[in-house]
């Protein structure tokens, strides 16, 4: 009997358990839905609200370089040229930087340094975007206008097939410029990513590399990043979805003209950057207004493709 009526309150408390785990389990399973619905409504309001901008300019709305509140004639064409390439400028400089950074931190820099360093470029992500902005106007710009942009105009400019993409007045502002605060940005996450996924290797890996006479650099170059390729793609994936999407830094100083350059130092814009400056005159109702929700959608999709295709890379794991 003794057993029995001990045996019972252990029954209860399992099926209390058991409750308590499916009501936990519904909760993040409708959180998770939730999130969804709320991913799904936001990208189908986008496309409903720039409905008529697609209706009154067809696909030519993608391609256009006009943007005319006056005769109402708007196109994306110019925006979506300067998205793309200040953020591929971007990734340009900051892969190889996030490399050094996350292969000094793994294989070079002795135990003490290590956090303190890490810490260091992760608090680089806390730093307010309007705070960059106004670093680069204040600071990066007139240094690039009195130092960097006329030595390699002077130097690179007269190059043949890459020349021209470093002609121009020196400024200070341009494509180029807001790549240099687009690539300080996004630095932190691929560095981060980085560091991460290289500490995973199993350190049998390098232990036997090492053990057949390998150097620090053979490690990395034949262990390290083979087994780790994927995630790291994934990371500056990441890194990309992040500078597609910035606004205010880049609206400081990307130059904000609505024309396409074939210079890197001259003025742009990007999706972001004209929403953020033609949204606060557009009407209610305004075929403007629903050419910069449409130009939304765009950047939406943009950003979404960008970012599952990163989610999908680091959960991918290749086996050595």
């Amino acid at each position: 009997m003794a057993s029995a009526s001990a045996a019972l309150p252990q029954a209860t408390r399992r099926r209390s358990s058991s409750f308590g785990d499916k009501v936990f389990a519904l909760v993040c399973q409708a959180a998770g839905i939730f999130v969804l619905i709320l991913l799904g409504a936001l990208i189908i309001e986008l496309f409903i609200a720039g409905l008529p901008a697609f209706r009154a300019f067809g696909l030519a709305f993608v391609t256009s370089t006009d943007w005319d509140p006056v005769r109402e004639l708007f196109g994306a064409g110019v925006s979506i040229y300067g998205t793309i390439v200040t953020a591929m400028l971007a990734i340009t400089m900051a892969v190889p930087l996030a490399f050094g950074i996350a292969f000094f931190l793994t294989e070079l820099a002795p135990p003490w340094m290590r956090r303190p360093v890490g810490t260091a470029i992760e608090l680089l992500a806390a730093v307010p975007s309007i705070i960059y902005g106004m670093w680069g106007f204040f600071v990066i710009a007139p240094a690039f206008a009195q130092n960097v942009q006329p030595w390699i105009i002077d130097n690179i400019g007269e190059w043949p097939l890459i020349g021209f993409l470093f002609q121009g007045a020196p400024f200070g502002t341009g494509l180029f410029t807001a790549a240099f605060i687009l690539a300080i940005m996004v630095l932190p996450f691929i560095a981060a990513t980085m560091r991460d996924v290289f500490e995973q290797v199993p350190p049998v890996y390098k232990e036997s590399a090492y053990g057949l006479g390998a150097t620090t650099w053979e490690v990395m170059k034949g262990v390290v990043i083979p087994y780790t390729r994927i995630s790291v793609v994934g990371g500056i994936m990441l890194g990309l979805g992040r500078a597609l999407g910035e606004t205010m830094a880049v609206t400081f100083v990307i130059g904000n003209a609505n024309r396409i350059s074939t210079s890197l130092f001259g003025p742009g814009n990007t999706i972001a950057s004209l929403v953020a400056l033609e949204f606060g005159e557009s009407e209610i109702g305004s075929l403007k207004l629903a050419s910069l929700l449409a130009l939304g959608f765009i950047l939406f999709v943009l950003s979404f493709a960008v970012l599952a295709t990163s989610r999908y890379l680091l959960r991918s794991r290749l086996k050595v």
